[in-house]
């Protein structure tokens, strides 16, 4: 007797060139496996039909014996499986996926990578054994990880201030430009400056705001508030009051000038430092939870209202 799962997916096969079984959906992976080989596809600008398999046990459980592979996701190209993570991973960085797809390959170069010293004392006091490196991966979705490793076939080793780092083909393109810094302490660690990453809004906790008052001196606090909420709690003496004129000035400015936005939950200022990012503007963060966090967790001196 057919199997029903097997048959369910084996239509589902035969209706969509493309088919990626997974766990949760193209637009809300749940799974870091899932989202490695959803993001590899979008970044290929490939469509592909996605099954969530946590959504039907019976094809969760199903595709594993229909495939006679143990694990998910699970990638099929013209009714023919392809395999999972790993191989898909593996095949994007060689060329072999793109071939598959009918998607033009452009072999990866080496990328320019730079380590602080501050990185570089992180590194080495990580220690390593002989054949260990520091790997640097940044994923297609711009996640990134930072670990020791050894060498893989394929890998591009990267001097910087001498540091020996290994990037793997698939994030080379997405690498290239990048630099690692960092900052100890306890509200600190690793620093990572990329220059590829699509501009979006950054969360800014209150906390570290305050550390940035301290003595970071190149970012513009913007406040959206009115002139009469500030009147009840003002959060510094650098905040600018975002208006017509306001604004005209910080969008002359240079794209790459840090801009902090506030209000007094930190709705408003979201919505604001959105519209910068849509202007080009790629230092962009919002203060979680407005000048109410930070008289609760800063400066209780500062009214709140």
């Amino acid at each position: 007797m057919t199997d029903p799962a097997h048959a369910q997916i084996a239509s589902i096969i035969d209706q969509h060139n493309v088919v990626l079984f997974m766990k949760g959906t193209a637009d809300m992976p749940q799974c870091g496996f899932s989202a490695t080989a959803v993001g590899i596809l979008n970044d290929m600008g490939v469509e592909f039909h996605g099954v969530n398999v946590l959504a039907d046990p019976a094809i969760r459980q199903g595709i594993k014996s229909f495939s006679q592979w143990p694990t998910i996701p699970q990638l099929y190209i013209g009714k023919e499986f392809v395999g999972g993570s790993d191989i898909v991973k593996q095949m994007a960085g060689n060329g072999e996926l793109h071939a598959m797809l009918g998607v033009e390959y452009v072999e990866p170069t080496a990328p320019t990578i730079t380590v602080t010293d501050a990185m570089k004392a992180a590194i080495e006091g990580a220690g390593t054994s002989p054949g260990e490196y520091a790997r640097f991966m940044v994923s297609p979705r711009f996640e990134y990880q930072l670990g020791i490793d050894r060498e893989k076939p394929g890998d591009f080793k990267v001097e910087s201030n001498g540091v020996t780092l290994i990037v793997d083909r698939g994030s080379a393109p997405r690498a290239d430009g990048v630099t690692l810094d960092f900052e100890a302490g306890s509200g600190g660690g690793v620093l990572i400056d990329n220059p590829n990453e699509p501009a979006q809004v950054r969360q800014l906790d209150v906390r570290s705001l305050a550390a940035m008052l301290e003595g970071d001196r190149s970012f513009r606090l913007i406040d959206v508030r009115t002139e009469q909420e500030r009147a009840k709690a003002d959060l510094s003496l650098r905040a600018e009051l975002l208006d017509p004129a306001k604004a005209a000035e910080l969008e002359a400015l240079p794209k790459d000038t840090p801009l902090v936005f506030f209000c007094h939950h930190g709705g408003r200022s979201a919505r604001a430092a959105s519209q910068f990012v849509e202007l080009g503007f790629r230092r962009v963060f919002n203060v979680q939870g407005g000048i109410d966090a930070w008289s609760m967790f800063v400066d209780s001196s500062v009214p709140r209202y």
